[in-house]
Order: structure tokens, then C-alpha cells, then sequence
């Protein structure tokens, strides 16, 4: 929190926190439908990994954006030290599984592709690699998230 009173950038309870997580939801949302909607996610235990922490994502994301919509709304951040502390574990434990779910579904493309398409429709393979891509920039912005909340907590 800055001298006055106010939380810092991307601090949970500010508008950069907000579009942090807006933008949290809606990549990792973006990954779940390119992953799952009419493609066989399940034959392959990466792309199951990757959607079981993209389904955990949205919800953790979309539940502090309406806390930082509140936090605006009602012009004060949120100054427990706790919760954040909760905030702070929480943003760090899923941008490391998020990382780890985006790196192996894009290891696993890169086999399918290697393989010349042969196991891997041309359609299905450009689903599963912009999955893949929507999970790295989902992992991005949840890192950033932690990152700028553990400043936050750290500068108090």
C-alpha cells in the first residue's frame, strides 16, 4: 500500500489487479473450450492436467475479480494481511501447476506433431496448441498477479 491509503498496482482491491484477473478468466476459459469442446482431451493425461487447472483457474480468478470490483466499488483494498498472505499462495501454487499443465500439453503437441500428423488431425493439433498457448498466458498473468501482491505485501 502506497502513503496514501490506496493499494498499490495490480495489489488485489485495484483496477490492474482487476484486469489481472479478468484476463486470468478469460485465458484460461480460452484454453478449456479450445481443449474440450468437441475434441478428446481425454486420451492423452497432459491435456486432462491441463484442463483440471484451467477448471480450477476461472474460479479463483473470477472470485477475486468481483473481491477487486468490490474493493473499487467501495474505494477501500482489501488490508488484511492474512487473506492476502491466502492471496499470495494461492496466485503462486496454481501459476506453477498452470505453467507445469501448459508446458507438458505443449510437449505432448510437439510429439503428436512430430509424428508428421499421423496420430493428430491437422484441426484437432491447432485446437490443442492454442489450448496450450491460452495456458502460457493465463500462467503469465497469474504470475504477474502473485508477483505484484507479494510486493504489496512485502512494502507494507
Amino acid at each position: 500500500m502506497d502513503r496514501g491509503g490506496r493499494a498499490g498496482p495490480g495489489a488485489v482491491g485495484s483496477a490492474g489487479s482487476l484486469g489481472l484477473r479478468i484476463g486470468q478468466a478469460a485465458c484460461s476459459s480460452a484454453a478449456l473450450m479450445f481443449m474440450s469442446v468437441g475434441v478428446e482431451f481425454f486420451s492423452y493425461t497432459a491435456f486432462c492436467f491441463l484442463v483440471t487447472i484451467m477448471g480450477l483457474l476461472v474460479p479463483w480468478s473470477c472470485t477475486l475479480a468481483m473481491i477487486d470490483v468490490y474493493s473499487i466499488l467501495a474505494g477501500c483494498p482489501l488490508h488484511v494481511p492474512g487473506v492476502m498472505a491466502i492471496v499470495v499462495v494461492g496466485d503462486w501454487v496454481l501459476s506453477i501447476l498452470s505453467l507445469a499443465a501448459a508446458s507438458s500439453s505443449a510437449a505432448v503437441i510437439d510429439v503428436l506433431l512430430e509424428f508428421h500428423g499421423s496420430h493428430c488431425a491437422p484441426r484437432l493439433c491447432e485446437r490443442y496448441q492454442l489450448s496450450a498457448m491460452m495456458a502460457f498466458l493465463s500462467w503469465l498473468l497469474t504470475a504477474a498477479s502473485s508477483l505484484f501482491n507479494l510486493w504489496y505485501i512485502a512494502s507494507r
